[in-house]
């Protein structure tokens, strides 16, 4: 049996195309919904951009007919504006205001109530990525449901970039000595390229070994980088030795690394970077950015040039390089980073329209950039430049993004196999051990 699925203004604004993604069934969309992305087209940012892709969509779909009659959709459903079941009757006794909210939800219960009065009707479903707003639904009767066509991943289990292999113990010894061994031989699991893999005695003895997978995915070799520490940073547990191996490789274009907090990410990302822009001189440039959004209240317009604008928004990354270069006295960072030219702190606001060639670039947060963005930023990559998108998917200050639909799990998943990628989650925190119970408590 088909069925109605009536939309709340925020599935539209995260995925404008989530008109399509209900199959064979009827897409209603309240005026008021229209009213609220009409408000939000004017935004200079991604809610506006989805808002006035929005808009255009169904202003394309007049051409083909009447909004408040059933316009036929390429997937086999029908979509239709709804302007007919606006009455508050049915809600004014549990929901006094007369709030955008709850007249979605008014549209959504006389709906409901309509179809149950025929012999065949359709169960109606209201979605929304607002919690409250289903909460109420469910308060009221209705069905209710969360948009979900937009995660990247339906599960906790988000690709990790390593696997835990048990072989027995002569195997490892072959590793070790022909420093490589063929996965076909030793188990059936799925790999893919450049992924890790951690070997250990089937019999629970001490030995071990890394590898890593090579690009056809058949074989796992030994890492090729094996140093000690890298602009003073030493690796400090199995997770950070991987991510160094994939932050050195030339040959791997595209980096990203996921952790919670002090679990190293930036701090690896800036040694290598610096290593290889000026140590190596293997990239002309080392360019770091990181998106603008506050956690918590936006502390509002700040005085003074760009650059000292940015210094607040930019002090994660300045803390991190005031570590590795060891300064101590105030202002000695600057006089460093202006006497070297090499190094360069930016806002992502600003990469739109550029071409980075022959730079090794960080994206700090960037779980906290939309598919679109992170689209965007990608596209910019120049030649011979090699990009490093590192974040924790578990703190998002994106009001529109989640764990599972955010630019930095959207390129995790969708180039694990892909050639030209690294991947690895850090697990272990290293920043302390308040901090390590910190995240794991909190």
């Amino acid at each position: 049996m088909s069925k109605i699925y009536v939309l709340d203004t925020n599935v539209l604004l995260q995925d404008p195309y989530s008109i399509f993604s209900f199959e064979e069934n009827e897409v209603v969309i309240p005026a008021v919904v229209l009213e609220e992305v009409d408000s939000k087209k004017r935004y200079m940012d991604e809610i506006g951009r989805n808002a006035r892709h929005v808009s255009k969509l169904i202003d394309g779909f007049r051409e083909i007919g009447k909004l408040h009659e059933k316009i036929p959709l390429h997937n086999g459903g029908v979509l239709r504006v709804e302007l007919n079941h606006r009455s508050f009757h049915e809600l004014q006794e549990i929901f006094v205001e007369k709030t955008n909210d709850n007249r979605i939800l008014a549209v959504a219960k006389n709906l409901a109530i309509e179809e149950q009065t025929k012999e065949n009707g359709k169960t109606v479903i209201l979605v929304s990525k607002d919690t409250l707003v289903r909460v109420k639904a469910d308060a009221i009767g209705l069905n209710a449901q969360d948009f979900l066509s937009d995660r990247v991943v339906d599960t906790d289990h988000i690709y990790s970039g390593f696997q835990e292999l048990f072989v027995p113990k002569e195997v490892l010894g072959s590793f070790y000595e022909k420093g490589m061994l063929p996965l076909s031989g030793v188990s059936a699991n799925k790999f893919f390229p450049n992924q890790f893999v951690l070997m250990k005695d089937v019999l629970g003895g001490s030995s071990s070994a890394i590898g890593i997978v090579d690009k056809s995915a058949t074989i796992v070799k030994k890492l090729i980088f094996d140093q000690d520490h890298i602009w003073g940073i030493k690796p400090r547990n199995v997770q950070q030795t991987m991510a160094m191996e994939i932050l050195l490789r030339s040959d791997l274009p595209l980096i990203t690394l996921i952790g919670k907090a002090g679990t190293g990410k930036t701090l690896l990302a800036l040694a290598s970077g610096l290593m290889q822009t000026e140590d190596l001189g293997q990239y002309k440039k080392l360019l770091v950015a990181r998106p603008i959004v506050p956690v918590g209240k936006d502390i509002g317009y700040l005085p003074g040039e760009k650059q000292e604008k940015l210094r607040p928004w930019m002090q994660p990354i300045y803390d991190n390089l005031e570590y590795l270069f060891n300064t101590k006295k105030p202002g000695e960072l600057d006089a460093i980073l202006a006497g070297m030219g090499s190094i360069e702190v930016e806002a992502l606001t600003y990469i739109r329209g550029r071409s980075i060639p022959d730079q090794f670039i960080i994206i700090d947060e960037a779980q906290n950039l939309t598919k679109h963005e992170v689209k965007t930023i990608l596209t910019r990559v120049g030649d011979r430049s090699k990009i490093v998108l590192m974040g924790d998917p578990e703190q998002i200050d994106h009001p529109y993004l989640d764990e599972y639909n955010n630019g930095l799990t959207y390129v995790v998943e969708k180039f694990k196999d892909q050639t030209i990628a690294g991947h690895v989650k850090l697990i272990k925190g290293e920043r302390s051990g308040l901090a390590q119970l910190a995240a794991n408590i909190l």
